[in-house]
């Protein structure tokens, strides 16, 4: 089955209880945990009202993108697209130092 580790924290960083988000999407508690457990897949309907829900992207609930705004990479050079691929998986500290690293080549172009 599919996992949504998503909507859980987004549940919990907008401080709502299960029963919240189930009466929301017209469901049950339980039936609605099991979303969180991975133990049912949501429908796209549901999905499409969580995103809606959070203001989020159908993306970022499904983990293809870390923006919740749903960043998508279509309208991105292939230069682009590969630079975002490689600073997703640096650490915090990593991606802090790339961006110092640009920030201090494009002033030194100046």
């Amino acid at each position: 089955m599919a996992h949504y580790p998503r909507i859980r924290d987004l549940r919990e960083d907008s401080d709502k209880k299960q029963a919240e988000v189930a009466e929301y999407l017209g469901t049950t508690k339980q039936y609605y945990s099991l979303y969180e457990k991975g133990a049912n897949e949501i429908s796209f309907e549901r999905a499409i009202a969580l995103a809606k829900y959070y203001n989020v992207s159908l993306d970022y609930i499904a983990g293809l993108t870390n923006d919740k705004r749903g960043f998508t990479h279509s309208n991105l050079s292939r230069e682009q697209r590969e630079l975002l691929n490689i600073a997703d998986k640096l650490s915090a500290s990593g991606k802090k130092d790339v961006i110092e690293l640009l920030r201090a080549m494009i002033n030194a172009v100046k």
